[in-house]
């Protein structure tokens, strides 16, 4: 079907979410297979490969500072404490000084937009900072480990999403785990449930603590609206061409922020990186939701080592 044959029908018969409530997004232990070519009718489904590092939370004896941390501020939405550009290696950077967010800013729609995409030439609407707080990171040295392997501290794995074709105006595809059989029982994004050091204990009884690291690309389309959304918690950096255009950090229940990557100033027909950094450091709750209308496709995932020390 191709899309202007979608959007009608979307128009005509009302079907805006329906495929999300009938093609409820899996998420897949597999390789990642290359992306289908941009065309008319697009691919059913996005496949994206990444690793996900197990932790110990802080007060196990190898346990990682920064998990079951509580930001001195208390549980909020941090940023500014993360490099706004990327380092060599294509990681992400603490350098702490951040602060804690009181309202989000928000694009002339309303939409939550970091702060960094902040324009009031196209009728933004600016938010606000609180207090200074680091968001609960100990240090460079402790982030370090977030999204890099150390024997001493975590285990590492490959772990694949994969994003459903959404029949709705915009042609955008989706991961939720809330839409998911697997992860709606499990009352959350729990990729490594029962994997590598296991479940902690305690209340419920999760595998909480891990970060999840994924690198893709895609073609910018100057006329074809391109969005990127993520709604979920804990921390969470998304980076387009290397530089921060989500900063969620801190330990906080789900928050949202939206990219309209038409604000970029990328070149039309060229392709450039996205880059998705979360983590998940405390118990209680793990929300993961992805919306978008890119074609992404994986580059090569970072090596990995599961062994522990």
């Amino acid at each position: 079907m191709s899309r202007s044959a979608i959007k009608h029908l979307c128009a005509t018969a009302g079907f805006l979410g329906a495929y999300a409530a009938t093609g409820a997004v899996l998420l897949a232990f597999e390789t990642a297979s290359p992306m289908e070519p941009i065309t008319d009718d697009p691919p059913q489904f996005i496949e994206l490969t990444g690793v996900v590092r197990d932790f110990r939370e802080r007060t196990h004896p190898q346990g990682h500072p920064d998990f079951e941390m509580r930001p001195v501020n208390g549980f909020a939405h941090y940023a500014r404490n993360i490099s706004p550009a990327l380092s060599e290696d294509g990681k992400p950077v603490f350098t702490g000084g951040g602060r804690k967010v009181k309202t989000q800013w928000r694009d002339a729609q309303g939409r939550p937009i970091c702060y960094r995409l902040y324009n009031s030439a196209l009728g933004d609407t600016p938010g606000s900072w609180g207090v200074l707080d680091n968001g609960a990171i100990q240090s460079a040295e402790s982030f370090s480990s977030w999204f890099n392997d150390d024997l001493g501290m975590n285990m590492s794995t490959s772990k694949s999403l994969t994003l459903r074709f959404q029949l709705q105006e915009d042609g955008s595809y989706v991961f939720d785990d809330k839409l998911d059989p697997l992860y709606s029982s499990l009352g959350g994004f729990f990729p490594i449930e029962d994997e590598m050091f296991g479940n902690p204990g305690g209340t419920p009884d999760r595998n909480f603590h891990f970060s999840f690291e994924l690198h893709t690309q895609f073609r910018y389309d100057a006329d074809g609206a391109q969005i990127f959304q993520f709604i979920g918690d804990d921390d969470v950096w998304v980076y387009i061409n290397g530089q921060l255009v989500i900063d969620l950090g801190g330990v906080h229940a789900a928050v949202e922020q939206f990219v309209d990557v038409s604000r970029l100033g990328l070149v039309d027909g060229e392709t450039y990186s996205l880059d998705f950094f979360f983590a998940e450091r405390h118990r209680t709750q793990s929300n993961f939701r992805i919306v978008t209308n890119l074609f992404l496709e994986t580059v090569a995932p970072p090596t990995i080592s599961a062994v522990f020390d």
